[in-house]
């Protein structure tokens, strides 16, 4: 079995860890800080359907709620490649830590893995702003 190279992205968020699982696990939430999602997500059946931007709409299906902070969400392009993305929310003192495994494709060389891992940081840099936020979203 093959293995892809992985690199764990994470930010630190000065949030209660459950506080901001409730907020990010929300799909209709994500859109607010998961740029990839901007367009926004639109229920249908047990998956949501995203605005892929070039490729086309995208297929997300999203582990159901729990109480361990798990976001696993599998990504279905339309030419039915599933990415399977990690995203974790863990308690980290009166905090959280959020840590997303970027595992990167067969398809990418270095610097599309660079950039990806890029975009995922920034991702995260959004969200651990929108938590600290004094205005907090509910």
């Amino acid at each position: 079995m093959t293995t892809l190279p992985a690199r764990i992205v994470h930010r630190t968020i000065r949030r209660n860890w459950r506080a901001v699982y409730d907020f990010a696990s929300r799909p209709g939430n994500m859109p607010l800080w998961a740029s990839g999602l901007a367009a926004g997500l639109t229920r249908n059946g047990d998956d949501w359907i995203a605005d892929g931007g070039p490729v086309g709409n995208v297929r997300v299906r999203f582990a159901p709620p729990n109480d361990f902070g798990v976001i696993d969400h599998t990504v279905t392009l339309p030419d039915g490649l599933r990415v399977e993305n990690a995203l974790r929310i863990v308690p980290n003192g009166d905090g959280a830590e959020v840590m997303f495994t970027l595992l990167r494709q067969a398809d990418m060389d270095d610097a599309a893995f660079a950039a990806d891992a890029a975009h995922v940081a920034r991702d995260l840099d959004a969200l651990a702003r929108l938590m600290e936020n004094e205005e907090r979203p509910r």
